[in-house]
């Protein structure tokens, strides 16, 4: 059953939805972007990618993404989907260490709003389910524009950081890059800074690309978890659609985020505006211009579906690799390898996981820029080869007869190899839901649940 028959217009007032909105329409013009704005509430589906992908599952062992990943939907969900994720969990116990109120960062221009009463640490500081009740607004129009007018703007500081960090200070720029910053303040990959309560930060002190990034890391000996089976320290990448579209001949042509995601259209009285319902499918091939490069729609089709199919196939026997690596390291400890003999081929197992999380977790990286997808993942196929020969021969010298490797075709299956007790974490949250979320939390909290 739809549970939004209405309009999409009237969808905020008829459900109830507590949002401060403050660009209203004020004219055919803005109406128009706001309606189309609200309609991002009518994108109901969702995929759950570790059904999808089991294997994501062993590779993520350890972090809260084993416990549940989905793909992205519309704007208006951007609250209630983070308030029900197992990954946000529950309010702590006593003595348990909190999520921190980062995680309410790129879901809400309340966010900001609260950086400035708080302080940027402050806001971090506090936990998320703290903060829960002070969240009423989805993503909407302050988040990407000046309030009152149509002018944009960054209101993150995190990505006012960054984007001096790689020496493109958003006022310096071109309409183009600012429309494609304004999306790359969370579609980008970040961390949660521990030494500066847990404030979000992008790691581009050294630049953007997968290397650098990797290179930060590495420097400040950084990870976020260890993996259960290999003892691997891992750090997850975060949809960073930015820093692969900023190297793509779509960049280079000034093509932004907003020519294909947010197509110029016509209304019916002639005047042209921005279609705020963000979609990701391929945008109308003269409204955005595309035969300008391309021969037509239906080749422009064929190659980002041969881009998918070639990218996939090149990430699942990676993933495969991946983890018959993490396992062999598994095996090597429990026979009694030590750091110095293992060191080099955990390494590798860390770097090539970090190339395929980076490719792969990126939202659409087959239309971005599939040429650097396919290279990260070669050159993570290239390094986990190399982990596996040194494990490999570390294991005979052990004496290592036989390693186990988990049965992962099923999310089922792999969560219970890896010991995520799925029906308990969910009866905790929905616990928590009944209790907190539901009761003290905004509508925009529930918004279609």
């Amino acid at each position: 059953m739809n549970p939004f028959p209405h309009s999409a217009a009237t969808l905020p007032i008829l459900l109830g939805l507590s949002l401060s909105f403050s660009v209203v329409a004020a004219d055919k013009t803005s109406s128009l972007q706001y309606q189309t704005w609200a309609q991002t509430a009518e994108e109901l589906q969702r995929e759950d990618m570790l059904e999808k992908n089991p294997a994501s599952v062993i590779l993520w062992a350890g972090s809260a993404y084993a416990k549940e990943y989905h793909s992205p939907r519309g704007h208006h969900f951007a609250v209630a989907d983070v308030s029900h994720s197992l990954r946000s969990g529950v309010s702590p116990k006593a003595g348990e260490t909190a999520l921190s109120a980062s995680c309410w960062t790129c879901k809400t221009p309340d966010a900001p709003r609260l950086m400035k009463e708080l302080g940027v640490e402050g806001f971090s500081a506090k936990s998320f389910a703290e903060l829960g009740p002070e969240i009423q607004n989805p993503v909407y129009c302050s988040d990407c524009h000046t309030q009152g007018s149509a002018e944009l703007t960054l209101p993150r500081p995190h990505a006012q950081d960054a984007m001096a960090k790689v020496h493109k200070p958003f006022g310096e720029q071109n309409q183009s890059m600012q429309q494609s910053q304004v999306c790359g303040q969370c579609h980008v990959t970040y961390y949660f800074q521990p030494e500066r309560q847990d404030k979000v930060n992008i790691p581009w002190i050294f630049g953007n690309s997968a290397d650098e990034i990797e290179k930060y890391y590495d420097a400040r000996q950084f990870f976020e978890w260890v993996h259960p089976v290999s003892r691997t320290p891992l750090v997850k990448a975060r949809h960073p659609e930015f820093e692969h579209w900023n190297r793509s001949a779509h960049a280079k042509a000034g093509i932004s985020c907003v020519t294909c995601h947010m197509t110029q259209e016509t209304s019916a009285d002639g005047k042209s505006f921005t279609n705020h319902k963000i979609t990701n499918h391929l945008p109308d091939f003269e409204a955005a211009n595309c035969s300008s490069c391309h021969q037509s729609q239906q080749q422009i089709t064929q190659l980002i579906t041969d881009n998918k199919a070639l990218l996939e196939a090149k990430a699942q026997q990676l993933q495969e690799l991946l983890i018959k690596a993490h396992y062999e390291a598994g095996a090597a400890w429990k026979a009694g390898a030590q750091w110095q003999q293992i060191g080099y081929a955990i390494m590798g197992i860390r770097h090539a996981q970090w190339r395929w999380d980076f490719a792969m977790s990126s939202h659409g990286i087959h239309a971005h820029n599939a040429k650097e997808g396919e290279a990260l993942l070669d050159k993570g196929l290239e390094q986990i080869r190399t982990a596996r020969e040194i494990l490999s021969k570390l294991n005979a010298d052990l004496g290592v007869i036989r390693v186990d490797y988990p049965d992962y075709s099923t999310k089922a299956k792999a969560q219970a190899a890896i010991g995520v007790e799925q029906e308990k974490l969910t009866e905790e949250k929905q616990a928590f839901i009944e209790t907190e979320v539901k009761k003290h939390w905004s509508k925009a909290a529930n918004f279609g649940y």
